[in-house]
């Protein structure tokens, strides 16, 4: 068998809320692999960059110009054995580089049960029958609404908001109110519930509101925002400012003017993330990604069930339904990475305080190493996996090993690796050389780690 190293060419999408033209690392990252039906044009946005088996856009081998998915459906050692068997021949994660100019959808993505019951019913609109559970790492500042508020600021946006209130309704508002008065944080398991319930209500309530309706307290909900300013929304909360709150409904309604998903916001949390920061979204959880360039993993689907912020299909009935309606702090959405055990550093990439983290979501199909090697000769080695993997550099310049075969590994260049293969990346050039790696190993289990350094 030939050394399981392949160089990627990787397609990329164009939606509307794509960063445009250069200003794109997706576009960037996709030009900077030859494509001969592929130039980034001024004008156009481009939104994702997508590195994987997914029949909408699969990645190809540059060398031969087959797609990555004949070639594992062909080799099954690949992906391992038990990766293939398990995955049906195919890679088990979809990889992706997104860039946000615009709101995303106010969505979810279902589970796998309802996954296949949307695709049997309506295979247009939801093309798999997987679930997609997906984790997000900031390239760039993020920032996105990821599930529902504590439910003490829900409340307080119900009564500082009259826009708001009004669309939910005196009696879903206060039914809401009566409901969770006092029982916020409340760990009772009966409570939870009625709590979730109340929130449904709400929820639901406000979604089903009239265009008329939702066209009328927009006008009112600008207004307000306009006049108050940093005082908007009595001043917001602890996780939201008034001033923050303020400029975000100017800005989305510049985007999407007199939309339900501008009043979402009062529901949802908040998040801004730094760079190398993460979150993990599980299946039936509500968000919406708004600003920046994210690495994205997630399992290999492209089911959407969305309901805002967008042109394509809605299905507000479905959403509303299919959620957890868990509640949380901000901080409960964020993942905290960890260093990676099973690799090595040099000792130039320990003395230039180099790193290997990993992202591991509670989910088998993948989990992600961000490396930083910050000087020339710094190097890091991946031991070998029972499980596939795909590598993208988003800065820098180095080199990938893989056996007797070494590569050169530039910024948005994509490499898999295959299964069993001991692995090695290393800085070439003077400036930090970072790249994200995502996989896939049954066993042993992925999120096994060290304390202190490795």
């Amino acid at each position: 068998m030939q050394v399981p190293l392949l160089r990627l060419q990787c397609g990329c999408n164009s939606y509307e809320w794509g960063k445009l033209g250069k200003d794109s690392a997706a576009a960037r990252f996709a030009s900077a692999t030859p494509q001969s039906d592929f130039s980034i044009q001024n004008d156009k946005p481009y939104a994702e960059l997508w590195m994987g088996t997914h029949p909408s856009n699969p990645s190809k081998d540059l060398n031969t110009g087959r797609t990555l998915l004949d070639l594992v459906q062909d080799n099954q050692q690949l992906l391992s054995p038990q990766i293939a068997e398990k995955y049906a021949n195919k890679l088990p994660f979809l990889f992706k580089v997104l860039s946000i100019q615009k709101a995303l959808s106010i969505q979810a993505h279902p589970n796998k049960k309802l996954a296949e019951q949307l695709h049997q019913r309506d295979g247009k609109n939801y093309p798999d029958d997987n679930h997609k559970p997906e984790m997000t790492i900031a390239i760039t500042p993020f920032d996105g609404l990821c599930g529902f508020r504590p439910l003490a600021e829900i409340v307080h946006f119900l009564n500082s908001v009259p826009s708001l209130r009004q669309l939910v309704g005196e009696q879903a508002a206060k039914s809401f109110e009566d409901t969770v008065k006092g029982q916020e944080t409340s760990t009772d398991e009966t409570q939870a519930k009625k709590n979730k319930a109340a929130l449904q209500q709400a929820f639901k309530a406000l979604m089903q509101s009239k265009p008329e309706d939702i066209q009328q307290q927009a006008t009112q909900l600008i207004a307000q925002a306009k006049q108050e300013g940093a005082s908007f929304a009595a001043g917001g909360t602890e996780s939201s400012s008034g001033k923050t709150l303020s400029d975000l409904m100017l800005r989305l309604d510049s985007q999407f003017p007199a939309d339900i998903g501008l009043f979402v916001t009062f529901f949802l949390n908040y998040i801004q993330l730094s760079v190398g920061e993460a979150m993990f979204l599980k299946a039936d959880d509500i968000h919406a990604y708004l600003s920046g360039d994210i690495i994205e993993c997630m399992a290999s689907s492209d089911n959407v069930v969305r309901a805002g912020f967008t042109p394509k299909f809605k299905d507000v009935d479905t959403l509303t339904e299919m959620l957890t309606y868990s509640y949380a702090p901000i901080e409960e959405q964020k993942m905290a990475p960890t260093d990676y055990a099973m690799c090595k550093l040099n000792a130039a990439a320990y003395s230039s305080q180099s790193s290997a983290m990993l992202y591991d979501p509670p989910i088998d199909e993948f989990a992600v190493v961000r490396t930083s090697l910050n000087s020339a000769g710094s190097k890091v080695t991946f031991e070998p996996l029972d499980g596939p993997s795909v590598i993208i550099c988003t800065a820098g310049q180095g080199t990938i090993s893989v056996g007797p075969k070494k590569e050169e590994l530039k910024e948005g260049w994509v490499y898999f690796v295959g299964a069993t293969a001991e692995c090695v990346v290393e800085n070439t050039g003077e400036e930090p050389f970072v790249t994200f790696k995502a996989f896939c190993e049954l066993e042993p289990k992925k999120s096994e780690a060290v304390n202190g350094k490795m």
